[in-house]
């Protein structure tokens, strides 16, 4: 998609932080149109974020089960977390996946990056392949809980096809996933740093 998107762009004329928290900052900004005219955003700033798609040999994925309260409920998803300042996406990635899972790897690829919700946030979330994977313990941060489970790829897809899997971050990564093992999509395999 070549060409000039100039007639598309807005232009920050003011901008205000209206929450900041441990996690996310809310900015309502006042943006000029492409016509002129002036309109307000109101977005969310996020770190950043890694999700995870690890691959046991035996090729089940490594999953979790845990509690997100703003849905009140129990989601099945990939491992994932935030990049915290300084960090690199990769460190992130090694770190969140035996933080949460007790797994380390000895293989890495990064597969790209989703943005999540491009109408009122920032956030992208790099996705990384993980395999060669050997059992460890497990280190969650504190008021951290979650269940470790190990599921095939096809049943997570016929879960994902019955609506039980809604997490963006993990039907992308069961995506990536597919088309990769179709061949369709490469993977640019590297060492565990």
């Amino acid at each position: 998609m070549d060409g000039d998107d100039a007639h598309l762009r807005e232009t920050r004329v003011d901008t205000r932080v209206v929450f900041r928290g441990a996690l996310l900052e809310v900015r309502r900004d006042t943006v000029r149109l492409p016509g002129g005219r002036e309109a307000g955003r109101e977005y969310i700033v996020h770190p950043g974020a890694v999700v995870v798609v690890p691959l046991l040999d035996d090729g089940r994925l490594v999953m979790e089960r845990q509690f997100r309260y703003p849905l009140g409920r129990v989601l099945l998803e990939l491992p994932a977390g935030k990049i915290d300042a300084g960090e690199g996406p990769l460190a992130t990635a090694v770190r969140e996946l035996a933080e949460e899972t007790g797994y380390r790897a000895r293989e890495w690829a990064r597969a790209g990056a989703m943005h999540t919700a491009v109408a009122y946030s920032d956030e992208c979330i790099e996705i990384w392949f993980a395999r060669g994977l050997s059992p460890g313990e497990q280190r969650l941060d504190d008021g951290e809980h979650l269940d470790v489970v190990c599921l095939d790829p096809a049943e997570l897809d016929a879960m994902a096809a019955r609506g039980e899997v809604t997490d963006a971050k993990t039907l992308v990564g069961l995506m990536w996933l597919q088309r990769w093992r179709a061949g369709a999509w490469a993977l640019p395999w590297q060492p565990a740093p």
